[in-house]
């Protein structure tokens, strides 16, 4: 199951650097590839605000 990044993500790029297989894109609010996400939960572990959740 991949991991999802609600409306409260504030685009801080915290995230991107945790994600081992390149996952997410920037924006105004960060999105996570499901089809490149392995579920390892490390982007969520790192959000400032509790954005990133399991989907």
């Amino acid at each position: 199951m991949a991991y999802v990044i609600d409306d409260t993500c504030i685009a801080c790029g915290t995230c991107i650097d945790e994600c081992p297989v390149e996952a997410i894109s920037e924006g105004d609010i960060y999105v996570i590839d499901p089809d490149l996400c392995t579920d390892c939960g490390s982007c969520a572990e790192v959000c400032p605000t509790e954005s990133i959740h399991p989907e």
